[in-house]
Order: structure tokens, then sequence, then C-alpha cells
């Protein structure tokens, strides 16, 4: 009976883990990305990484919605030092066009 119940836990703890995370657009809040596709349509920004993750990291990305998620801003990280950074526009069939700064 011990056994099913650590198995059963076991499965819950997985399923919660591999949930893609909920992404709030609420204005300059960061999500941090291992990797980032602005061809993908439409664009997904896949599974967020957490704090802890994040610095385990040579390269990830952070992103940041902006005016109520019509656009993202996009920083590029490498070792922890900002490398870049770029907005884009989401379009209505949810791919990115870049905005020219």
């Amino acid at each position: 009976m011990r056994f099913f119940a650590v198995a059963a836990l076991a499965c819950v703890a997985l399923s919660v883990n591999a949930a893609p995370a909920e992404l709030s657009s609420e204005p300059d809040t960061p999500h941090y990305f291992e990797y980032f596709d602005p061809e993908q349509k439409p664009w997904q920004p896949g599974q967020a990484l957490n704090i802890e993750e994040v610095f385990k990291n040579y390269q990830y990305f952070e992103i940041r919605f902006l005016n109520n998620g019509a656009e993202i801003r996009v920083r590029r990280y490498i070792q922890n030092q900002r490398e870049g950074e770029v907005r884009y526009r989401v379009l209505p069939d949810g791919s990115l066009a870049k905005i020219s700064q």
C-alpha cells in the first residue's frame, strides 16, 4: 500500500512539472526560457524556467510582455550578461514581427 501511495505522488509531481507554465501577460513581468525562436508560427514561448534553472544555463532569454500582450521584449543573456534586446509585435495569426528600433 505504501508503494502505491509513493508511486501516485510521483506521477502527480511529474505531471505538474511537465505541464507548460501559464504565462502572465502582466506588464514588466519577466519570464525566462532556454531558447527563443521568433520564426515559429504561431509563436509559443515554450517551457518557462524558474530562477534556479536560469542561472545554470550558459544562454537564456528573458521575455516581457508589453502593451497588454501586443508586444514582447526579448533579452538574450550569455553567462548572465545581457547580450542584446529586441522587441516584437505579436500579429493576429500568432507570429512575431520585429519592431525596428
